[in-house]
């Protein structure tokens, strides 16, 4: 074994000596790297209708940083909360406007509601044969095994259709709460040594309901807590088109494959921490403040010790404060502003009082020690991920749950932008690649090597 560890690092090395392309080569040639330019604009590959993302406006001809946006197939998404939270549960009545275009009326929400309620099912023993048959801390690695097995048991599963499509979608988004909480358990029984809980969903109650029923032993939660984590889940249910995990859902869609290979290559995109982990980066960071810093209320203390972890001094030496800034929004992120009144509402009745005041001088604070290092373009604020670890901590779920709860949004977006794709798009999404390579070499016999 130690001969084999020693050869992969030989061959490690030989790829890093292979592979090496020097910085200064992608302005030589004029390639965007990560498909952004030097300031940070995403390069345009498609067009979408699903949502729409504002974070500059023209002022006398020149690009200006403005408050940010987010639109829903038209819908401020601030709007949008503010317009169901009063009446109940919007993650039912939001998927139907990413998937169709429009604000269902009460008839329409009641049919949708009852088909999401109708595909809460999974197949005879699946729980047993697929979720519970190899457990995996990385509920993200089961959840993607568990959507390619149920590949298997739909008999059009390569129809491209869009009734088929739109079948699966509903099918996958009305089973995915399922498939992650029934990971986690297996996971926390097998690897944890818990108790089991496999509780089944009602049909008469929410996504956000049916989450946290299914994954608290007890079954109980407050309207407050489900609730929050609804408004969660819609702020997290499309983002732009232009995320890493949308645009794999679209070049895969493009190639004509089936909706369960979309998706589950779409969640392998998402459980990068560089997408879909942000906020346990978030949490784990606050926790290493927590213990550092003895009085979270001497800003002089914290503004120190946010120094040492930019300085690379602190936490995980990234030099990065997590959950600040993000790759298109400047001035503000809105999920993260329509977020945080929900977020002191519930840290109130969690008396969690204290946590909230520390995360809200952060959120005021770290912009000006980053602003302090490094010069910044387009501005610098709290995203959404700032505050939902801090959420799923006061609502007890788990960190291994984290990415699936954001996965079991997305696949609502994922879903409205496949079908957007098969509707208009009929050429494979193929990207170009500029060859650097100079060498022209000869053959060599093996006994010449």
């Amino acid at each position: 074994m130690e001969k084999r560890e020693l050869l992969l690092n030989d061959y490690a090395q030989l790829c890093r000596e292979a592979d090496h392309l020097e910085p200064e080569m992608f302005d030589k040639y004029e390639v965007q790297r990560g498909l952004r330019d030097k300031n940070g604009n995403g390069v345009v590959t498609g067009l979408t209708n699903v949502s729409r993302i504002d974070a500059f406006k023209m002022v006398d001809g020149v690009k200006t940083p403005c408050e940010g946006k987010l639109w829903y197939r038209g819908y401020d998404c601030i709007e949008l909360v503010k317009g169901f939270r009063e009446t109940g549960f919007g993650f039912e009545e939001i998927s139907y406007l990413l998937l169709f275009g429009k604000l269902p009326d009460a008839k329409q929400l009641k049919q949708f509601r009852e088909i999401l309620a109708d595909n809460r099912t999974l197949p005879t023993n699946f729980t047993r044969d697929v979720i519970m048959k190899a457990p995996s801390n990385d509920i993200m690695n089961s959840l993607t095994r568990s959507v390619l097995t149920l590949a298997s048991y739909d008999k059009n599963c390569s129809d491209t259709s869009i009734e088929n499509v739109l079948r699966q979608c509903m099918s996958l988004i009305g089973v995915f709460p399922m498939l992650a909480v029934y990971a986690y358990h297996a996971y926390n029984h097998y690897q944890n040594d818990e108790s089991m809980y496999i509780h089944r969903p009602s049909q008469a109650l929410s996504a956000a309901e049916n989450l946290l029923m299914m994954l608290r032993p007890n079954k109980e939660y407050t309207e407050l807590e489900a609730k929050v984590l609804d408004i969660a889940l819609v702020l997290h249910m499309e983002h732009g088109g232009g995320n890493n995990s949308t645009f794999t859902t679209r070049v895969v869609s493009s190639s004509g494959s089936d909706t369960y290979s979309v998706i589950a290559a779409a969640l392998s995109s998402l459980k990068g921490p560089k997408h879909g982990g942000a906020n346990i980066k978030v949490v784990e960071m606050m926790r290493d403040i927590e213990s550092n810093v003895s009085d979270w209320g001497d800003e002089e203390a914290v503004r120190a010790y946010l120094k040492k972890i930019l300085n690379k001094e602190a936490f995980d030496r990234k030099g990065l404060i997590y959950g600040m800034g993000h790759a298109v929004y400047s001035l503000s992120d809105p999920r993260a502003q329509v977020f945080k009144g929900f977020v002191e509402m519930l840290a109130s009745a969690k008396g969690r009082q204290k946590d909230f005041a520390l995360y809200s001088m952060i959120e005021r604070m770290a912009p000006q020690v980053i602003a302090e290092k490094a010069r910044i373009y387009k501005g610098v604020s709290a995203n959404v991920d700032f505050y939902s670890g801090f959420v799923y901590s006061m609502l007890e779920i788990p960190l291994e749950m984290f990415t699936p709860i954001f996965a079991i949004a997305r696949i609502v977006g994922w879903s409205a932008h496949r079908i957007e794709e098969l509707i208009n798009m009929d050429k494979i999404i193929r990207p170009a690649y500029k060859s650097v390579m100079t060498r022209q070499e000869e053959y060599i016999p093996m006994e010449n090597r």
